[in-house]
């Protein structure tokens, strides 16, 4: 692990008995990333970020924030934290929750918590038993925010915002960046990811199996051709060409999903008489889908 890192982890394991819910995790997010971290309910993202949070001690390994232990309470001050459900006493009101946070970090400009506030829309007099799941975000964003922390560990951010919050919330992710704060976006929301993040980690059942930029990730996924040849063809010849895992025909039309380069495919089509090709681009969910998809 490197001093310079905003986030380290060097073998980070946890089990809780017999279930690993994270595996030997070795990363680093550099100072100033946005960083996404991706994979399904259940794959490890929340037991990462309470573990770099000290919530959790690992089982082995280790971890750092800002190049110290995540219960430094001077670290803990330089960091804003959005837990998948922030859980408060029903009578409070969001403004309590604000009000609360905003002391236990020593005091916060009260205007940039205003201007937060109008942004997201958030009705802060309301008790949080009469808050809406989104409107309880909202809070959650408020209180991660309000202090402009060098890092922010965000777990699932916009789950149960509306679209025009969920671009409001981008922009605001936009320029804490911009202003130099480290960004650790935990979600299982393929556009939210690809929208905002320059790297990304995909995690399946505990273990990091990809870290790559979004675009590398697009370049590994499968990818999709629709081929218009001059007549009808058995798509099943083209399941022997070597990275072809999916061919249906209908008709002239052959649709295949290609894993690799398609070298192969076009000398194969050669045979053929081909009169269009058609391609389509691979997307940040097709990188992730063929992660998770067994090899064939």
């Amino acid at each position: 692990m490197t001093s310079e890192a905003a986030i380290a982890a060097d073998g980070l394991t946890k089990r809780f008995g017999a279930v690993s819910a994270v595996e030997d995790l070795d990363l680093e997010v550099g100072r100033g990333e946005v960083f996404g971290y991706l994979g399904p309910n259940g794959a490890g993202k929340t037991t990462t970020i309470r573990l770099l949070l000290d919530f959790i001690r690992p089982t082995s390994g280790r971890c750092a924030v800002l190049g110290k232990s995540g219960r430094d309470p001077s670290i803990r001050r330089r960091i804003g934290y959005l837990p998948g459900e922030l859980r408060v006493d029903p009578r409070h009101t969001g403004q309590d929750v604000i009000d609360f946070y905003g002391r236990l970090r020593g005091g916060v400009d009260v205007r940039y918590v205003a201007g937060l506030i109008e942004r997201l829309d958030l009705d802060p007099t309301r008790p949080f038993r009469e808050l809406s799941s989104g409107n309880r975000r909202k809070v959650g964003i408020v209180q991660a925010f309000m202090h402009t922390p060098e890092l922010l560990l965000l777990d699932e951010p916009t789950a149960g915002l509306d679209p025009l919050q969920q671009q409001e919330f981008r922009h605001l992710l936009g320029e804490a960046a911009d202003n130099g704060a480290t960004v650790f976006l935990s979600s299982h929301v393929l556009p939210e990811v690809e929208a905002v993040s320059g790297r990304v980690g995909v995690l399946s059942g505990g273990r990091l199996v990809a870290v790559a930029s979004v675009e590398e990730l697009r370049r590994r996924a499968r990818q999709r051709i629709e081929v218009h040849l001059g007549g009808e063809v058995d798509a099943s010849v083209f399941m022997a060409v070597p990275g072809v895992v999916e061919a249906t025909g209908h008709g002239d039309v052959v649709a295949m999903v290609v894993e690799g380069d398609v070298d192969a495919v076009v000398k194969a089509l050669a045979h053929h008489h081909v009169r269009r090709i058609v391609t389509h681009e691979a997307t940040l969910e097709d990188a992730f889908l063929s992660l998770y998809r067994p090899r064939q």
